[in-house]
């Protein structure tokens, strides 16, 4: 049998089946790039971790709630025959699952999850929103302006950061520079 977990076409057609919203669409690839990236430093199997972060959200359009994200996801890759080691790696990016981060890869995924969003908030706020334009100050400064981006949790990026054993500035530019590598397909 082979291996979906690290067959992208796939996880992306999944993806796609539950995904309808673009920007939740952009955000799988952001959180995919960020990860990858960082596969590809820490010398870890990069199409298992970006597909993890490419289906980490994937059933949050159909089932947003807390009782149901990523709850209902995790049943569903495990009817579709994705390992255990994936499915626990998705479950662990919510903290309200209480499931412990004990991987790199559970931290690299919970670290990359709201950074990404929120450097994509900062890019779009730029004169040419373009993430060329987007620099570590600028997302550190948007960081302490509560009112913008609100549902992004600055603990989690903060923590996230910590997890890693990164300084948060560190973290923000690596994920920066990943994200410049995807502007295209994240549209920015």
């Amino acid at each position: 049998m082979e291996d979906k977990s690290r067959d992208r076409e796939y996880c992306l057609s999944l993806l796609k089946e539950y995904t309808k919203s673009e920007s939740l669409l952009k955000h799988a690839f952001a959180v995919e790039a960020c990860v990858k990236a960082y596969a590809e430093k820490f010398n870890e199997d990069v199409k298992y971790w970006g597909n993890v972060a490419l289906l980490h959200d994937f059933d949050y359009e159909m089932f947003p709630t807390a009782e149901e994200h990523p709850f209902k996801g995790n049943e569903i890759l495990k009817e579709k025959g994705f390992d255990e080691e994936f499915r626990i790696s998705i479950m662990s990016h919510a903290d309200y699952t209480n499931i412990p981060r004990t991987t790199k890869l559970m931290k690299t995924l919970y670290a990359c999850d709201e950074l990404a969003g929120f450097i994509t908030a900062v890019t779009y706020v730029r004169p040419s929103k373009s993430i060329d334009e987007v620099e570590v100050k600028s997302v550190l400064k948007k960081m302490k302006d509560k009112a913008f981006a609100r549902t992004v949790n600055r603990d989690d990026i903060i923590n996230g950061a910590a997890q890693l054993e990164l300084s948060l500035e560190e973290h923000i530019a690596f994920c920066i520079e990943a994200m410049k590598k995807e502007k295209e397909i994240l549209g920015l």
